[in-house]
């Protein structure tokens, strides 16, 4: 998997038109798309390495990692946006971040195919998130970076990942087993 090229506008240090400075996004690959968040959430880019897997969790939840002593919950990010769960590779990594929700900070590392580069993009560089009419989710996407030709998708963790939501399919998931 290449790296991404960035057009000077993307990666300037200076502030764009509007006397914002641009924004700082960790890219990663999930299968053949680039995605982005953004680098203030990102505590660690750690190995893949063993996980723990739990019982009664849906599929995107790989398990859990013990990192310097703690337990970290991993989420298969391509598994949560509805694709088939990821192939661990040699550049596969987790990367750890921080979520809020309700002043809870709470720590989770996303399993990702590999991680590209950190890129500044302007913020009239991003787009917002396309419409299709309320039928498809679009809540978690932050917005369309636009770098060169290519659009990278930017996710918002906090509610991508919100914490209460995916417990709340793990219940789910364990009622329909009971069912």
């Amino acid at each position: 998997m290449s790296k991404l090229s960035t057009p000077a506008t993307a990666g300037s240090t200076t502030a764009d038109a509007a006397g914002h400075a641009p924004a700082q996004f960790l890219t990663f690959w999930l299968g053949e798309e680039v995605f982005g968040m953004d680098i203030r959430s990102v505590r660690e880019i750690i190995q893949c390495g063993p996980m723990t897997a739990l019982p009664l969790m849906p599929g995107f939840v790989r398990g859990v990692i013990n990192l310097r002593g703690a337990v970290v919950p991993v989420i298969d990010l391509n598994a949560r946006f509805g694709r088939a769960p990821a192939a661990i590779g040699k550049k596969s990594c987790i990367v750890i971040f921080d979520t809020v929700k309700s002043g809870e900070r709470t720590e989770l590392g996303l399993l990702v195919d590999s991680v590209s580069e950190v890129i500044k993009i302007a913020a009239d560089q991003i787009e917002p998130a396309p419409d299709f009419g309320g039928a498809v989710r679009r809540d978690f996407i932050r917005g369309m970076g636009k770098v060169g030709p290519r659009f990278i998708i930017l996710i918002e963790p906090d509610r991508a990942l919100d914490v209460h939501e995916m417990a709340g399919l793990c219940e789910s998931a364990q009622s329909a087993l009971e069912a």
